[in-house]
């Protein structure tokens, strides 16, 4: 079979390996889409300390085509979405119902303690208990399962009441989706900062009530002169500067969610006394539960959330540097590559 493997920084090769046979408890999975993350770049870049040669690749779907041992639960030609976060289940993460926090955490292509070849492949091995059948969904769509979990899980750990108002700092891929599950989660005023005028637009289109240019003018004032208060503020760029804006959004009592991935060296200057007698709370989002996992599944088979819109370019698995290069120069919006 054939793999996207990242051999060094800013390197990819597509290889010729055997393909896998499923252990007993896995399945082995023809990868019909992959998307493309940020995560993914991370590696690529060298930003994120990884291990080479590596196969990335953890927001796939595909068709069941083999069954490893006794397993019932699955048979050759089920439709599943795979959620790449393989717990330990052993663990007091895990038992609380935290897996995402898992002591010994596993990920498939994805960022984790330990990290397993992923779905840039034509064929990917997955534990039965990380597949969740999607129906007649089509496949690209349930590719969106892993980050729409994730942003689930995010909007979670922001304790979101309905009616609340949210501010998203960062309109890429993960900003458009945080704008449409803080929509349907029950958000009263959407507020997206973006400086691409493209992604503001669509920002809007998607559920953002309304978008501000923070290159055109200073993000807290235009905060203020929309909104009384900012319940929520979400960062979902990854830069110091704007966590340290995010946390100044948030006003008495408000939370700051810190989604974007920040480099591993960044830090950032923020003020004890706002958090003292503002009653203010700075929180993180990592990966995703197999709970919000499942929920996302649900969410997309059902049409509550728009991914049509957000998917701009279309790969084989030969043009995965193409589809990095784009995103280190910010073209366009979600790539996908298809292996087979």
């Amino acid at each position: 079979m054939k793999t996207a493997t990242l051999t060094d920084a800013q390197t990819v090769t597509i290889d010729d390996v055997e393909k896998p046979e499923p252990d007993p408890g896995e399945l082995l999975v023809e990868v019909r889409v992959c998307g493309v993350c940020t995560t993914d770049l991370h590696m690529y870049s060298g930003n994120l300390t990884v291990d080479y040669p590596l196969v990335p690749g953890h927001e796939s779907a595909g068709e069941v085509v083999a069954v490893g041992g006794e397993t019932n639960d699955f048979q050759p030609g089920d439709r599943v979405a795979i959620n790449p976060s393989v717990p330990c289940n052993e663990c007091r993460a895990c038992k609380s119902g935290r897996e995402n926090l898992c002591h010994d955490l596993t990920s498939i292509g994805g960022a984790a303690t330990h990290i397993i070849d992923g779905a840039f492949a034509e064929y990917v091995t997955v534990p039965v208990g990380n597949a969740e059948r999607i129906g007649e969904l089509d496949y690209r769509t349930a590719s969106f399962a892993e980050p729409l979990g994730c942003v689930i899980n995010g909007i979670d750990q922001t304790g979101l009441s309905s009616g609340e108002t949210a501010v998203v700092i960062g309109g890429g891929f993960i900003g458009q989706l945080l704008v449409q599950m803080l929509r349907a989660s029950g958000a009263g005023t959407i507020v997206l900062s973006e400086p691409i005028a493209e992604r503001r637009e669509l920002g809007l289109e998607v559920g953002a009530d309304y978008v501000v240019d923070p290159t055109d003018e200073d993000l807290s004032a235009a905060v203020s002169d929309l909104v009384d208060t900012v319940d929520i503020a979400i960062e979902a760029v990854g830069f110091p500067e704007t966590i340290e804006q995010a946390t100044d959004l948030a006003g008495p009592g408000g939370r700051t969610l810190v989604f974007g991935i920040p480099p591993e060296d960044a830090t950032v200057e923020i003020s004890p006394s706002n958090l003292f007698f503002d009653e203010r709370e700075i929180v993180g989002s990592y990966s995703l539960t197999p709970d919000a996992f499942a929920r996302a599944v649900t969410l997309l088979q059902n049409d509550r959330i728009d991914v049509d819109s957000l998917v701009t370019d279309e790969f084989e698995l030969d043009g995965l540097e193409t589809a990095f290069e784009e995103m280190e120069s910010r073209e366009g919006l979600k790539k996908v590559i298809y292996p087979n």
